[in-house]
């Protein structure tokens, strides 16, 4: 150790395949003394591009093991005043749902230089992965990308997603597994169409990504009939049928 400061990469890996890591994102790799990384990070990336690095694990897992965020600032801080150069791993895009803002702030305020490297998202590669596009000519002019992670009727939610229901807007819908059935139920009583279609994709960019297609009034039991478990990413809308229709 010494007592010259280090730095943190904030690094998006992407949605899970080790290929889809963008160049600045291995390169940041192979410069790592420290990876801090998620449980969606590319892990077969780290081993491939900083095979030289200490790996500190601080996924999360659904309504299971977790490390609290707290600890992961802490972490970051504490191997960058080492001197190190730490790469704080993440899937997807970390500056979406990824806390990835959180994290720079605790390191700038602390001092620590930063740099961001965004990654692929989630939300709009897995579903193109799976034959679904977020926009499509006559269909939809824009997305919402929410959070399910608690219901809509939890005190917690802060989605309108009342509003969602009548915007014409493709829907998609991150960490919302346990709470699928009831943003359905809201969606339609708040005026969208029972027969929208609706898509729930598991293990994106995965060799084991699946797919389970229905309409939105029966998208959570054919998700729980389909085994979808988290990580899964929910399509509410006209476009999940347009290649469908048009291939």
């Amino acid at each position: 150790m010494n007592d010259t400061t280090g730095r943190v990469l904030l690094v998006g890996g992407g949605p899970g395949d080790p290929g889809l890591l963008t160049i600045a994102g291995r390169d940041a790799l192979r410069r790592a003394d420290v990876v801090v990384t998620d449980r969606l990070a590319p892990l077969a990336a780290i081993a491939e591009h900083a095979p030289q690095a200490e790996v500190v694990h601080v996924g999360k897992i659904p309504r299971g093991e977790f490390t609290p965020q707290e600890r992961i600032h802490e972490l970051l801080l504490e191997h960058a005043r080492a001197g190190r150069t730490v790469v704080r791993l993440k899937g997807g895009d970390g500056y979406l749902f990824g806390r990835g803002g959180e994290e720079w702030q605790v390191c700038t305020g602390a001092g620590i230089p930063v740099e961001v490297v965004p990654g692929v998202s989630s939300a709009f590669a897995v579903p193109a992965l799976a034959g679904i596009p977020m926009t499509h000519r006559g269909l939809s002019q824009g997305v919402a990308v929410v959070s399910g992670h608690v219901a809509p009727d939890d005190p917690r939610s802060e989605v309108d997603w009342s509003g969602l229901a009548t915007t014409g807007l493709t829907i998609v819908v991150l960490m919302g597994v346990a709470t699928l059935g009831s943003i359905a139920e809201t969606l339609i009583a708040a005026g969208l169409d029972a027969s929208t279609p609706a898509a729930s994709i598991a293990d994106g960019a995965s060799p084991s990504q699946r797919v389970v297609r229905a309409r939105l009034d029966g998208i959570a039991t054919a998700a729980d009939e389909g085994g979808i478990a988290p990580p899964a990413i929910t399509v509410i809308g006209d476009v999940v049928a347009a290649l469908e229709q048009t291939g």
